[in-house]
């Protein structure tokens, strides 16, 4: 049987989105990726915690957020179905029902945030036939009341207006230019190492998705260097990586000067990262002829040691 390709991880790149979408209020907001619920493998995509409950989140997605905040990712090629959305209401009743104490989650503290790239029709319309009522609250983001024992919303990425939601709306198959030049050019304006890490991941992740987009977007010198510039922590790690290993094999200097030159002239960054792995497995080859040099070494050391046993013509007529 073929071995399968590597599949995305959407999840790890949401989780980075939602930092950024959330930057102005990081601070006061504790991000929980993958949060366990108990002992067995039941987990929540993301749980974030607002330190200030009364206080209001800035970006839109944030305004029904109360202090315990359950959310559930779905990547584009997963489905959301009505049962995806009671399996989420259920994860948030079990987070409230594992608390330390009794009521330590209160009910009215809690909500329900569901993202999705593009609508799922089927799903409003079962809600509906359920007795739910849908809300466009704002564009792309949808409240659902009634019959609920808190608040819920679900997130159309594909729908959200571009100018505040770049980070979540580069995370599909089919990325927009705009959305990804404008992503580049905010993200160029965020110094600290959090938002720095965030951004990485969530171009990782789009990259790998967008390969013949970002291909365009390099062929313009000025995104070229935007995105060379936030990615320049990976291919710094490549540089450095290459440089010493050469230092014991020759042939990977010249290999990695070769990964650089490419960067240089419009290389991806997913191809780059594959060369960096590629040479980390060269340092197994650096280790065997590290080894094989010291073994040299020490029965070179030993035949000289051997060797003084001999007295030389010169050592007997001194005496």
């Amino acid at each position: 049987m073929k071995n399968a390709p590597d599949k995305l991880q959407w999840h790890p790149a949401f989780c980075a989105a939602a930092g950024l979408e959330f930057h102005e209020d990081i601070e006061r907001l504790e991000l929980k990726p993958e949060y366990n619920l108990s002992k067995e493998p039941i987990r929540i995509d993301l749980l974030i915690i607002k330190e200030e409950s009364d206080r209001r989140i800035k970006n839109e997605i944030g305004h029904i957020m109360k202090k315990y905040n359950v959310i559930e990712y779905k990547s584009p090629e997963d489905a959301l179905t009505i049962d995806d959305f009671y399996k989420t209401v259920g994860y948030a009743c079990l987070y409230k029902g594992y608390g330390e104490r009794v009521d330590a989650v209160p009910i009215n503290e809690l909500t329900v945030s569901i993202f999705r790239a593009t609508r799922p029709e089927k799903m409003f319309l079962t809600l509906q036939k359920y007795g739910h009522k849908i809300e466009e609250k704002y564009p792309g983001i949808y409240y659902v009341t009634e019959h609920l024992p808190f608040p819920a919303q679900i997130i159309v990425t594909q729908e959200l207006e571009p100018g505040e939601h770049r980070s979540l709306r580069i995370l599909s198959n089919h990325a927009k230019k705009e959305d990804v030049e404008e992503f580049l050019r905010k993200a160029e304006e965020m110094n600290t190492p959090r938002d720095r890490q965030n951004v990485e991941a969530v171009l990782q992740v789009s990259v790998k998705a967008n390969d013949e987009l970002y291909r365009e977007i390099r062929r313009d010198a000025n995104m070229c260097d935007a995105l060379r510039e936030l990615m320049k922590d990976d291919l710094e790690d490549a540089r450095k990586l290459g440089e010493s290993e050469g230092k014991a094999m020759g042939e990977v200097v010249g290999e990695a000067k070769i990964i650089l030159k490419m960067n240089h002239s419009g290389m991806s960054p997913e191809n780059i990262a594959q060369a960096r792995i590629w040479m980390r497995s060269m340092q197994y080859w650096k280790e065997k002829f590290r080894h094989y040099y010291k073994m040299r070494q020490k029965k070179f050391e030993k035949i000289k040691i051997n060797a003084k046993v001999f007295q030389t013509p010169s050592d007997i007529y001194s005496k």
